[in-house]
């Protein structure tokens, strides 16, 4: 009687290791997004699971809401999430001062950051001291960017004052708690149809840094390793993704799936337009992972501070594997 009872034990203890064993291999990826709500940036990949994308390549993917960007990107870094989609100068300086392994698999190359104010008393970029600027956090993404908008204006970084609101810098400069902000161009919309005040934009990111690179998905290089074809099968899905975006026909249907950002369909809709006109996500032939674009960025890293001093810049081929798109290109060519 005892032997039998030790047997049962023993195949109920392989049988939960087993389950135990598919759960782990079943466990969805965990797909990192800048902001709560969303950004904007963060709709491709929305759309990718509302539309059954993600389904269709056959990876289950979770989409988990970070307060920042650096948040995002340091929850990949620790090996918390699988992905992390963030500033491409955020993974940069990771990468470069802490010898964090994460790799560029996918871009975004055109920012849409621009600095913006209701207070007619800020004309230009050198009238910011003394002034408070909305940013997510100091050393966050819109800091990050503030730092460069800034580059060439007259004053150390370190005079502006910097006021922290995580990602509600649209909420704070609707309610009047700022005038000046680091927005999104679908932040301006917003503020300036809640508030029925006029944003004048100071500066573009486009204007102070016509050659740079926006945004990374990015992974932990053993991560890659270990699972590079479920991160083909990701790249695919979001390949997917963009050519549904930028079919006129589907932007009722994108514009629904973005309001989780928080904006309203309407709303989301008129910065939609706004986002696809400047080809803020790639288009369907395009990784969004060019070279010239990538070095110019690390070389402003270096410059405004962004890479400490006696840390070695990445370099664009320690930095970039175009591989995985590549072969998601052509697995996403063979389905479409």
């Amino acid at each position: 009687m005892i032997k039998i009872c030790t047997r049962i034990l023993v195949l109920m203890l392989g049988a939960a290791l087993f389950a135990g064993g598919a759960q782990a291999a079943d466990k969805p990826f965990v797909a990192g997004q800048p902001g709560i709500p969303p950004v904007f940036v963060a709709v491709q990949f929305y759309v990718a699971r509302d539309m059954g994308f993600f389904k269709k390549y056959g990876v289950d993917v979770e989409l988990r809401q970070f307060d920042t960007g650096v948040a995002d990107a340091r929850a990949a870094a620790a090996g918390e999430t699988d992905l992390t989609n963030a500033p491409t100068p955020v993974i940069i300086n990771l990468v470069s001062n802490g010898h964090v392994p994460l790799v560029g698999i996918y871009g975004l190359e055109h920012p849409d950051w621009v600095l913006a104010t209701t207070d007619p008393s800020v004309k230009s970029c050198k009238d910011l001291p003394g002034h408070p600027v909305a940013v997510d956090t100091p050393g966050g993404a819109r800091s990050v960017v503030l730092r460069q908008l800034t580059v060439g204006c007259g004053y150390d970084f370190d005079k502006l004052q910097q006021v922290p609101v995580g990602a509600s810098t649209a909420a704070a400069m609707i309610a009047g708690q700022v005038a000046i902000g680091v927005l999104h161009l679908d932040d301006v919309a917003t503020i300036e149809q809640k508030s029925s005040k006029k944003l004048v934009v100071v500066r573009t990111l486009k204007e102070a840094k016509p050659i740079s690179h926006y945004n990374l998905v990015a992974v932990r290089a053993d991560k890659l390793k270990a699972n590079r074809d479920r991160y083909v099968r990701i790249d695919a899905a979001l390949i997917d993704a963009a050519r549904f975006m930028y079919d006129p026909k589907n932007w009722d249907r994108v514009a629904q799936i973005a309001t989780v950002t928080g904006h309203t369909k309407a709303e989301a809709k008129a910065a939609l337009k706004q986002f696809l006109a400047i080809e803020f996500w790639p288009k369907p032939g395009d990784d969004g992972l060019d070279r010239k674009r990538i070095e110019a960025e690390i070389a402003i890293q270096a410059k405004v501070g962004g890479i400490k001093p006696g840390n070695a810049p990445v370099t664009y081929d320690q930095l970039v594997d175009r591989t995985v798109w590549r072969d998601a290109a052509a697995l996403a060519a063979k389905t479409h």
